[in-house]
Formats: C-alpha cells, sequence, structure tokens
C-alpha cells in the first residue's frame, strides 16, 4: 500500500482550472505597453544566392517602425552545438523558410503588408533533399566548407560483431526509413522581447532550456548571459521542438532597433516551415540470434538529415546510433552515423531523441527474428530483456527495471497468446518494447542534476521555484507533489513559480525525459531542507526534540503524542517572526552518479535511471483500400513510483496519440524544395475519431535513485508505438512496413501480390 498523503495519489494538473477556463495567459497573449508586432520575411528557395534586398518601400509603410536584415545583428556566427547559424541569411539563403529580413510595426496587418514590399534579388541555385543524395560526389553543397555535406559521424562499436554474425543461426538484414514530422504543438513558437534603458534584454517564450537558450542567444549577440533574462510563462505545448529558433533572436533585435516591446507569434505556416521538425532517417541493419533466440550481435548504419543548420540532429544521430543497444542483453554491436546538410529545414529534438526511430528499427528486426526462429515474439523479448542490477554493453548500470513485467502484463492484458492463435483474416496483433533514459550526462558536460528553492513566508504560503519547464506535461504538479509530500502538507498550500532566470535556481531543461528525476530531486533537497529548519521552530515550540516531530496534512506533531501539535502556518509565522521578517527558504540539489562516455569506447552510465516499456497493438486492415485502423493498445510501462498515476496515464496515452499519427498519416512533404503541406488542412494529425480503447498498465519497480522511487516516461511513452503498430499489420496481411508513414497504396499492392503469389 502507498504509505504517502500525496505521491502515488492522482491529482489534477494545478493549472488546469486556469487552462479550462481561460485565464491562463500563453506566450502569445501577452501584451507590454507600446509594444510592436513582428513578422519575418522567409526565403521562397530551398537554395539562392541573395544579391540584394531592398527595403525601401517597405520603410514608406505608415505604422512600420523597422526593418531588420543580416547588416543588422552583430555577424557573429554561433548554434547550440556548432557555429553554422546566423540570425539572418547572409549571401545565400539555404532552405525553403530562412529567415532573410523582418519587420516590426504597429499592428500584425501592418506588418504583414510591411513583408509584401520588401524586394529581395534571388538567383535561385540548385538544392538537395535527400541526405542519401547529398552524400554523393557533384551533389550540391549546402556548406561550402563541409565536403559531401557531412555534418557530423559518430563510431560506436563493442564486442565482436562481425565474428557474432557469422556464428549466428540466423541474421536478417534489410533497410528502413523513418520520415520527417511536425511536433504539431497546439501553440506555435511566440516570444516577446523588451530591452530596457541600460540595454539588458528580456525575453519572454516558451521554451524547454531557459537557461541553456540564454548562453546560446548570448553568444549570437556578442553580450554576456547576464544581460539577457528569459521568463517562461504557459506555453501550449513542445514535444521537443521548442528549443534555439531563429524567431526569438529576430525578436530581440527588432526590439533593439526600435526601443520597444516587439512581438513575434509564428503564423502556422512559418511554423512548419522554420521550425525544427523530427531528423528523418535512413537505416542498414543487420541483427542475428542463436537458433535458442537470444541475440548474438547488432550492425547498423544510420544516415540522418540535419537540414541546413546544426541544431542537435547530430547529437540525435548518435542516440539512434547506441541507445536501444541497452534494452536488451546484447554483447556485440557496432554502429556508424553520418549527420548530413540538406536543404531543408532544419531538423532537431522531437519526443523520443533518435531512440524513437532505432526502437521503429530494431523491434522490426526482432519480429522478423521471431519468424525465422518460428518463436512467439513475446518469448523472444523476455529471453533478451535487460534486468535490475545489470550492466548494458555500454556500461549503463541499471537499477531497477521492470522490462519483463512489462511484456508480460502487456501480453496477458491483451490476451496474446489466443490472439495469436487464432488469427482473423486481416486483424494483427503486434508489440514493440522500448527503453530509455531519465537524464542524459552527455548532453551539457558542464554538469548534470537538478536544484530547487523553496521558500515560506509568514503566512505559511509555500512557494517553489525550479529551472526546468512544463510545457503542459503536469510536470509543476509533480513538483508540487513532491514538495508537499516532504513538508507534510496539503496541495492548495504550495504555489509554482514561473522560470524567470534572474529568480529561478539554473535548470538544464525539459529534455532527455529528466525532469521528474532530475528536478524532482532537486526539490527534494530543497524541501528537505526547508522542513529541518520548521521542525527545529516547533520542535521548541512543542517543548520536545526534532527527532520526536512529524508534519502531515499541515499539522506539526510529536509522533507519540500526536495531540500535542500546532499548525504548519503556526510554525511559519513563528520562524519568520523569529528571524525579524526573513522568510524560510530551503535550497537543494542533486547531484547523480552519472559518468561522461570514455571518448573511445563511448561507455559511460549516462543516467541515474531507465525507464522501460510494452506496448501492443490491434489493427484492422481493408481489403479494397489498405488503410489501417488501430483498434486498442494495451501499454505497459516501468516508470518506478508513478508520482502522479493520473498525469502518467495521461503521457502514455498522448504518447501513443503522437506515435499512431506518425505511422499511419503525418509527413512532411517536399516539392522542388518545398513543403507543400504546411498546414493542418494537408498535413493530418490524429483526431479524436483515430485514437483508439488504450489500457495503461503502470508497472513500478522503487527505482533507487528517483524521488520516491519514481522514473519519467515522456518519452518512452512514444517509442515503441511505431513498431507495435507495423508489427501488427505484419501479423494482419504478412507485409513488413520498412517505411514511415504506412502508405495504404503500397500496402494493397504488396498484399494483392501476395494473394496471387
Amino acid at each position: 500500500m502507498n504509505q504517502y498523503d500525496i505521491v502515488g495519489k492522482s491529482v489534477p494538473q494545478i493549472e488546469a482550472l486556469g487552462k479550462s477556463t481561460g485565464k491562463t495567459k500563453f506566450v502569445s497573449d501577452l501584451v507590454l505597453p507600446r509594444m510592436l508586432y513582428g513578422r519575418v520575411l522567409r526565403s521562397p528557395y530551398a537554395q539562392a544566392k541573395i544579391h540584394n534586398i531592398d527595403t525601401s518601400r517597405a520603410a514608406a509603410l505608415p505604422g512600420v517602425k523597422a526593418i531588420v536584415t543580416y547588416e543588422d545583428t552583430p555577424k557573429i556566427k554561433f548554434g547550440p552545438r556548432s557555429e553554422d547559424w546566423t540570425i539572418f541569411a547572409f549571401g545565400k539563403t539555404r532552405f525553403f523558410g530562412d529567415e532573410v529580413a523582418a519587420v516590426a510595426a504597429v499592428d500584425e496587418d501592418t506588418a504583414e503588408e510591411a513583408l509584401e514590399l520588401i524586394r529581395v534579388d534571388y538567383e535561385e541555385l540548385p538544392h538537395i533533399i535527400s541526405p542519401l543524395e547529398a552524400m554523393k560526389t557533384g551533389a550540391p553543397l549546402v556548406h561550402e566548407d563541409k565536403p559531401g555535406n557531412i555534418a557530423a559521424e559518430f563510431n560506436i562499436e563493442a564486442g565482436n560483431v562481425d565474428k557474432a554474425l557469422d556464428e549466428s543461426y540466423v541474421v536478417y538484414e534489410d533497410q528502413y526509413y523513418t520520415n520527417q514530422v511536425y511536433q504539431a504543438y497546439m501553440e506555435p513558437m511566440a516570444t516577446l522581447a523588451d530591452v530596457d534603458l541600460s540595454g539588458r534584454i528580456s525575453l519572454w517564450t516558451g521554451t524547454q532550456i531557459p537557461n541553456m537558450m540564454r548562453m546560446s542567444y548570448a553568444k549570437a549577440l556578442g553580450i554576456a548571459p547576464d544581460q539577457l533574462r528569459v521568463v517562461v510563462p504557459e506555453y501550449g505545448g513542445a514535444f521537443g521542438g521548442k528549443m534555439e529558433n531563429n524567431i526569438h533572436l529576430v525578436a530581440i533585435i527588432l526590439a533593439q532597433k526600435t526601443g520597444r516591446p516587439v512581438k513575434l507569434v509564428n503564423t502556422r505556416h512559418d511554423d512548419f516551415i522554420s521550425g525544427n521538425p523530427r531528423v528523418p532517417m535512413h537505416f542498414d541493419i543487420k541483427l542475428g540470434a542463436t537458433r535458442e533466440g537470444i541475440l548474438t550481435g547488432k550492425d547498423v548504419k544510420i544516415v540522418g538529415a540535419a537540414g541546413a543548420r546544426l541544431v542537435y540532429s547530430q547529437v540525435i544521430v548518435s542516440t539512434a546510433c547506441y541507445r536501444v543497444d541497452s534494452l536488451y542483453r546484447f554483447k556485440n554491436v557496432r554502429a556508424k552515423g553520418y549527420t548530413v546538410y540538406t536543404n531543408t529545414v532544419p531538423t532537431a529534438c522531437f519526443r523520443g531523441f533518435g531512440n524513437s526511430q532505432s526502437t521503429f528499427v530494431l523491434e522490426s528486426a526482432m519480429d522478423e527474428l521471431a519468424v525465422r526462429l518460428n518463436i512467439d515474439p513475446v518469448e523472444l523479448r523476455i529471453k533478451n530483456a535487460i534486468g535490475p542490477n545489470e550492466t548494458s554493453v555500454h556500461g549503463w548500470k541499471i537499477g531497477s527495471a521492470g522490462l519483463k513485467d512489462c511484456v508480460i502484463k502487456a501480453s496477458e492484458a491483451a490476451n496474446w497468446s489466443q490472439k495469436t492463435k487464432h488469427k482473423v483474416p486481416l486483424k494483427g496483433i503486434g508489440l514493440s518494447c522500448c527503453n530509455h533514459v531519465s537524464g542524459n550526462r552527455p548532453f551539457a558536460r558542464e554538469f548534470d542534476g537538478g536544484s530547487g528553492m523553496v521558500r515560506i513566508g509568514m503566512d505559511g504560503r509555500i512557494t517553489v521555484f525550479h529551472g526546468e519547464s512544463d510545457m503542459g506535461q503536469g510536470q509543476n504538479t509533480v513538483f508540487a507533489q513532491i514538495v508537499a509530500e516532504r513538508l507534510g502538507v496539503t496541495m492548495d498550500m504550495i504555489h509554482v513559480a514561473q522560470v524567470d532566470t534572474d529568480i529561478s535556481p539554473f535548470g538544464l531543461g525539459s529534455f532527455a525525459t529528466r525532469g521528474t528525476l532530475m528536478g524532482g530531486n532537486g526539490l527534494l533537497a530543497a524541501a528537505e531542507n526547508t522542513y529541518e529548519q520548521l521542525a527545529e521552530v516547533a520542535a521548541d515550540l512543542l517543548n520536545v526534540t526534532t527527532d520526536a516531530i512529524q508534519c502531515r496534512k499541515g499539522i506539526f506533531s510529536v509522533k507519540d503524542a500526536p495531540a500535542n501539535k500546532i499548525s504548519f502556518r503556526e510554525v511559519a509565522s513563528q520562524a519568520t517572526i523569529r528571524k525579524h521578517g526573513v522568510p524560510v527558504i530551503g535550497t537543494g540539489f542533486y547531484r547523480p552518479s552519472t559518468e561522461l562516455p570514455d571518448p573511445d569506447t563511448k561507455k559511460g552510465n549516462i543516467s541515474p535511471a531507465y525507464p522501460f516499456g510494452c506496448q501492443i497493438a490491434e489493427v484492422e486492415v481493408d481489403r479494397d483500400t489498405g488503410q489501417v485502423s488501430v483498434t486498442k493498445f494495451v501499454a505497459a510501462h516501468d516508470v518506478g513510483r508513478a508520482i502522479n498515476p493520473l498525469a502518467t496515464e495521461g503521457q502514455i496515452q498522448g504518447g501513443i496519440t503522437q506515435g499512431l499519427g506518425w505511422t499511419l498519416m503525418e509527413n512532411m512533404a517536399y516539392d522542388r524544395g518545398k513543403i507543400v503541406n504546411a498546414d493542418f488542412v494537408d498535413y493530418i494529425v490524429p483526431s479524436c475519431f483515430d485514437v483508439p480503447e488504450i489500457e495503461s498498465i503502470l508497472v513500478e519497480p522503487i527505482e533507487p535513485n528517483g524521488p520516491y522511487g519514481a522514473k519519467g516516461i515522456g518519452e518512452p511513452a512514444l517509442n515503441p508505438t511505431m513498431a507495435a503498430i507495423t508489427n501488427a499489420i505484419y501479423n494482419a496481411t504478412g507485409v513488413r512496413v520498412k517505411e514511415l508513414p504506412v502508405n495504404p497504396q503500397k500496402l494493397l499492392t504488396k498484399m494483392r501480390q501476395q494473394e496471387n503469389s
């Protein structure tokens, strides 16, 4: 039984009432006095020389306050992982949507009209879309100093892969492709920039990484980081997409030039063509096993498209090369990854961060091995599943691991054995497993972990400060639960402060499924520090030692004499009075025992915890059209202790829905270098009618490194979905899907070929 009052209980998000009643102010709702509106002029070509930009007609339009181009910037090359960015295009544009100029005007209509009056003299150049074509001799170069358009290479190897594959009873070899998809968050990228009289910049924006963004932008602007303040209001989703983007810097340049606040909100079209969607990847895989189904070796080559500039694509490709290797007891693995420049929108983070692409490929290959070995796919996973207190091939120290339990519980709930024995034509069932991290030490090399601050005023109100980012996933609520549990108070006494780099502790941000574990541990330490201060005052007031004190539901009492008690608010008041008005402030941090990987072997324990999962999909395939309908999902996920089961189940449901869209309908389509479906008319995402019944099963092995035993769930909720669906399609039709999204026409053609063979 759960021994806690708050942790492990289903709690609605603390922002839910404001959001549901329309009271919440999102970034796009913010207004400052004398505020101007910005718009960006973007390249209509995939690659073109810029010979001249004439802004005279636009500048003469009444209401236009500024027009800026590359010449108005510090002209510093920068980038979060490279130095191939400029705030505006210089010399040539490199993708359809590249930033060429920007306007600030008194209203949005005037700004839009001004864009049409800017004249740019372009010379269209040859372009390249496919990363495989971009690597060929004679291909157009995106960056002249990058021969072969190779932006980065990654190699990793452990064991003797060639020997392992040569000695395998069966080796599966094939090619796969995962396409480019858009994060489809509800609120497009939006930002508001202001510059005070000293020149110090304030930036209000929805960002997952306020502190890391601040450092990148300080370099781009040629200023010290303390000259830039980043505030994170409520914002409408991210899924990895809202990290560094030139829209923020454009707003700052306009604010600097006008001396007035400038708000810049992407249109949905602009968001499609200039955001940072998922990295598309080409895979070559070899996977071997013994006659008994024990995995012997894995060899992978990956080519990923970076787009026109590096954001995080090279890190995502490297992640795709090795993270999935710690799902099973691999001993011999090898991967080579190429990140390649293309004349497409720059690609970057999207829920799963490369592991989702690799999971689709590996779990498809696992099912192919199961067919060749005549082993049940459930049995094959259980035989190879990594377990607790094991060390993976890359040196990951697995503390808790509920992978086997996930497979067993999901297969039982889905009635797997009966449905695989008694097949119905064109109905199928398929499963997929996944692993992930709860934190990623190599992402920020300087340090890892989390921090927090808890402030309690004279009235007993508790304010929680952290430097992470809640993008709608419920992180603030989980943080409030952790603090409330440790302090022994009710949730209504907790307020979570808006992230503001001037006030909040430094946090690395929301990525790598790290928020609950890293940020939660930091705040748990801060709450512990705060509690110790209050317990001293309470013990003095109750005339006992601090060891004799407890606090539950907002009441301090003596453990052996519960009638001897005093309210939390009275203790807070007395603590503040004793310090002549100084509030009780507790700080704390979490230092995980993670490691930077060895530069040669890439071995190292990169995360304090590793979540796992298993999803099972059921599908029906239309005999006449090849259209696939997903009819049911069972998802069992190892989440450690679920701090908030309601939110955890919501994350699982959201991940499955997002993965369903990627598998069956979503694709960013290019024609002559241009994205041709940059809106929600032609880019189709799942509606409520597409989402099947989802049964969520929370597997809760207590994680020794997690706050109250918790791990993360954000990315694992998506990672196995694609392969679960395509494995179910194979079960229904005998057709192996090796390219996302599923094309009904191609599927139908292959089904008919099988019928006629």
